[in-house]
């Protein structure tokens, strides 16, 4: 039976009405509801819906209710909802703070997938509204992809102000009908206070929507829960998320500033195993709110590869979670960021994948000094650095190619080339690293790079001196990055984005099998 595919080419106003009306949707198919009720009998959708850690044939979703209840999900491959092609269930309970999360499989390829979610009361059975999602499964083979990747939400106390559009940097996103958002950390700013009223340096006031979770900075579980329902305050945000399958990981500010295992905890103290108690409420918070899925008997693991069809793989990492203490003092010089298991899990990935592109999602940049990022300054690799030298070289040795590293963090948005030639460790090919960020915080001014790598920065959008730092979104200095694979060539495009979906910079990199042959012309 042939299949309608929705045109990607929505309106705005068809994007609201469908991500934010459940009214519109409420008599369509088996989920509509069955009973006539006072809307405070029914339970809600407390927030928004989201899909996540979308591949081939699989996806996350994930709501949350305002009380105790059974989250109800159907599919269908046309949004009038005529056919339905799958459907779960997943109870929604206190102890994850009303949240659930299902994973959806056996699903088609390259398929538009619209989702309806509805919550029904435990109790009574009473039915409440329906809202529509939209995702796309991972192409089987030759179709284009697009993907967008930022970080960096809510944070130096810079909120969501009504007045000036909210989170806007969601908005422009949205706009640009990516297939899959990578989130490359600090989701939320759990050790940062949301205030009623910031100056700014015009003399204007910029005005927060505050909640008590965001009065103060996070300790508890219910606080750390708070950050992540303070962003569902926003239209964007739902908007955004509604349509838009997330590739979540996690940086600092989801647990507190440059946080390492060891480094960080508070009074509550530490879990049998040694896990800090600030940490493991982290954690629980993190993967509560985030539509990602569980790794068999690794629960709570962060790092994984996400299969997006033949043109690309995408490696999900975590460089806090395994990480020695943040200042990475130590008296052997050979320190870690990503871990022994992580690092050989990493390599062995990366020589195992068959796709065109191998994408490594890092929170941290390489090259950029900083004192829990992973540059020391200029030299041989010490410390942390000795990782990254082994991952490189046996990238190298393995014959790995096409792989492009990107991040967030640094609340700026660069390209940097990595030239062996430029470099105080040499055993490793070029390859590119791009840089984007904020998505709705302060914005600083580019950083320093050091040589043990080589890197060179090809383009670089932040603050100027005159400007300070700590720049509120409202200046514009808000920034995304779009990848586009072109499904005939393989040429991947990288463009550097701002909030107002300007251009910044772009380029255009030839996946290597293709540019060899040419090369060697050249030469002969």
């Amino acid at each position: 039976m042939a299949t309608l595919r929705a045109s990607r080419a929505w309106t705005r106003r068809q994007f609201l009405v469908r991500s934010t009306s459940s009214l519109a949707v409420a008599s369509l198919g088996t989920l509509a509801t069955p009973h006539l009720s006072r809307a405070a009998d029914r339970p809600q959708i407390a927030g928004g819906i989201q899909s996540g850690d979308v591949s081939g044939d699989s996806a996350v979703i994930w709501a949350r209710a305002d009380r105790p209840a059974r989250m109800q999900v159907e599919c269908s491959t046309v949004e009038s909802f005529k056919t339905i092609i799958a459907s779960a269930s997943r109870d929604a309970l206190l102890d994850a703070d009303f949240t659930a999360k299902l994973l959806l499989d056996d699903l088609s390829p390259g398929q538009d997938i619209f989702y309806r979610v509805r919550f029904d009361d435990i109790a009574t059975g009473i039915a409440g509204e329906s809202r529509v999602g939209h995702f796309r499964t991972a192409p089987a083979a030759g179709r284009s992809i697009s993907f967008v990747w930022s970080g960096d939400v809510a944070g130096q106390g810079w909120g969501i102000d009504i007045s000036r559009g909210g989170y806007r940097s969601y908005r422009t996103m949205l706009d640009n009908h990516p297939d899959f958002f990578i989130h490359s950390g600090d989701h939320i700013y759990a050790d940062c206070t949301v205030p009623s009223e910031q100056k700014l340096p015009n003399g204007e006031i910029w005005r927060n929507l505050v909640t008590e979770e965001k009065s103060e900075v996070a300790h508890t579980l219910a606080q750390f829960r708070g950050n992540y329902k303070y962003n569902h305050f926003d239209e964007n945000f739902r908007a955004f998320h509604a349509e838009v399958p997330m590739f979540a990981q996690w940086d600092d500010h989801e647990v507190t500033n440059d946080w390492s295992p060891a480094g960080s905890h508070d009074e509550a103290g530490h879990e049998d195993d040694g896990t800090p108690r600030l940490v493991a409420r982290a954690r629980r918070a993190f993967f509560d709110f985030m539509p990602i899925r569980d790794i068999g008997a690794q629960q709570g693991r962060v790092y994984r590869k996400i299969a997006y069809g033949p043109l690309l793989d995408v490696f999900m990492t975590d460089m806090r979670s395994y990480r020695d203490d943040s200042w990475n003092k130590g008296g052997d010089h050979r320190g870690w960021i990503l871990g022994a298991e992580q690092l050989a899990w990493l390599k062995r990935e990366l020589a195992a994948s068959r796709a065109t592109w191998k994408v490594i999602a890092a929170d941290l940049p390489i090259g950029l000094v900083s004192l829990d990022a992973v540059a020391l300054g200029d030299g041989p690799p010490d410390r942390r650095e000795h990782e990254i030298a082994d991952l490189l070289a046996s990238i190298k040795r393995a014959g790995v190619r096409n792989i492009v590293w990107l991040t967030a963090d640094m609340h700026y948005t660069a390209a940097h080339y990595y030239d062996p030639g430029k470099a105080q460790f040499q055993d490793f090919e070029p390859f590119w690293e791009f840089v984007s960020g904020p998505l709705h915080a302060g914005t600083w001014g580019p950083g320093e790079l050091d040589n043990t790598f080589g890197p060179v920065a090809m383009y670089q959008n932040g603050c100027s001196a005159a400007q300070g730092e700590n720049l509120a979104p409202c200046f514009g200095l808000q920034f995304f990055g779009r990848v586009d694979i072109d499904g005939a060539s393989g040429v991947m495009t990288v463009t550097l984005k701002d909030v107002d979906n300007s251009d910044l910079w772009s380029v255009d990199i030839v996946p290597q099998q293709q540019i060899r042959p040419a090369v060697v012309a050249q030469h002969s």
